[in-house]
């Protein structure tokens, strides 16, 4: 049994146990977290598709960590002109174990 969840804009394939990296979520490690905008969930051969989510599925997780990605450095510059600029992002992520898949209808 698998879903599909949308979660910080972007979608990702949620099975049981699995680890997800998404985009920040609030709390603290060991936190239990809900997931409701599920998109789609297979069972076996039995398929639903939401319009846009499914009722009443839900996919639940535990919060593993916090994290930063790896720094992206950036850098603009005009030439003849002494006009430099220099910055840098790092982008937070959440690991999400999933603990619990409901189908709903």
């Amino acid at each position: 049994m698998y879903a599909i969840v949308k979660t910080g804009g972007k979608q990702y394939k949620a099975a049981k146990d699995d680890v997800l990296i998404v985009e920040k979520i609030k709390g603290e490690p060991g936190a239990a977290v809900e997931l409701g905008e599920v998109v789609l969930v297979v069972d076996g051969d039995k398929t639903s598709v939401g319009a846009p989510h499914v009722k009443g599925a839900l996919v639940k997780g535990e919060i593993v960590r916090q994290a930063k990605s790896k720094k992206i450095e950036a850098f603009n510059y005009k030439a003849k002109k002494n006009e430099r600029k220099r910055w840098g992002h790092r982008q937070q992520y959440t690991h999400v174990r999933i603990t619990d898949i409901q189908a709903g209808k």
